[in-house]
């Protein structure tokens, strides 16, 4: 991660760090909040590394090369520390620790730079522990709170940080990653659609059942027109591969990006397609339907996984969004 990078992907955060390195205000504890995949880790080694650059001079940017670069990179700097759960939490022992090596001066400078990834699993005694430190801070240290779950930590921790949000990226920018990570530029737009976490979009990529499940959502979508074929697909298709909540609601998004697609079409967006390999066909239905009969489609997807979640029995919701789909009774 560098600078340019960490702008583009979270301008906001960036803006908010790299104004702190400006002008040498730098807090004494940031905490990183945001969905997984967000680079919420790459951000706050990035601080670490402009904050420690020996090249850098009075700019902001770290060089990258010098050797407190490169000891950062690799996890092996004498004043940067990252605290990682141990098994499910971090422990009370952990943060005593990390406490221990606060109260010393740095072995090479003045300053030194705390990172505990996946803060909201402290234990309770963990995080009154670092609260004690939290409140009575150093003016040479910093603490980095790294956390998807900002609500599960403690108020009083919350009050004494500087929040920085993450937020998710933008797809069309998430897809770039994807195609630098070496998937097939075919593949990118829909797995930036379904998540923002370059390791879940690598295992959705190689997973069998994934690649089965676009198969039968585009079927179905494809004989919705035809009520006993569409019926049919359902229940020897859909119902066969998709049997958990999750997994329906998975099979529903991918549905709703079909749609979506449809819509861009319409509104001139066609190159934000999911679907860019079905082209030929979206057009083609772009010119049969209206944008008002989209959007009550795309509304029934979405009520369809409304229900879900308020576990209503996923084959009757699936048989009532059909006849919905296909322009039959209201979802009820």
């Amino acid at each position: 991660m560098n600078w340019d990078q960490f702008e583009k992907e979270q301008p906001i955060a960036a803006r908010l760090l790299k104004n702190s390195l400006v002008h040498h205000r730098v807090a004494h504890a940031y905490l990183f909040e945001g969905e997984r995949g967000t680079g919420k880790k790459a951000g706050s080694l990035l601080l670490a590394a402009s904050v420690f650059c020996e090249e850098n001079g009075q700019g902001v940017s770290p060089c990258g090369q010098c050797g407190n670069c490169r000891r950062i990179k690799s996890g092996n700097h004498p004043d940067v520390h990252i605290v990682d759960p141990d098994g499910l939490s971090i422990k009370i022992d952990q943060i005593r620790s990390l406490r221990t090596e606060f109260s010393k001066s740095g072995m090479e400078s003045r300053r030194k730079l705390y990172i505990i990834i996946d803060a909201e699993k402290m234990t309770v005694q963990a995080a009154n522990s670092l609260l004690k430190f939290l409140e009575e801070p150093h003016s040479e240290t910093t603490a980095v709170l790294v956390t998807e779950q900002p609500q599960q930590l403690l108020p009083t921790i919350i009050s004494r940080c500087q929040s920085v949000p993450f937020y998710p990226l933008r797809p069309e920018i998430f897809a770039e990653k994807l195609v630098e990570a070496g998937m097939p530029k075919g593949k990118t737009a829909l797995l930036a659609a379904l998540t923002n976490d370059l390791q879940e979009a690598v295992r959705l990529n190689e997973d069998d059942w994934f690649a089965q499940a676009r198969k039968i959502v585009l079927k179905l979508y494809e004989v919705l027109n035809n009520p006993l074929y569409a019926m049919t697909s359902l229940q020897t298709d859909w119902m066969g591969h998709f049997k958990e909540k999750a997994q329906h609601d998975l099979g529903l998004s991918l549905l709703l990006y079909i749609y979506k697609d449809i819509l861009n079409i319409q509104l001139g967006k066609d190159r934000q397609l999911v679907y860019p390999d079905l082209r030929q066909t979206l057009e083609k239905d772009a010119l049969q339907t209206s944008m008002k009969r989209l959007s009550k489609q795309m509304t029934a997807i979405l009520e369809a996984k409304r229900k879900l979640h308020a576990n209503m029995n996923p084959q009757l919701l699936m048989e009532q969004l059909v006849l919905n789909l296909q322009g039959g009774p209201s979802f009820v």
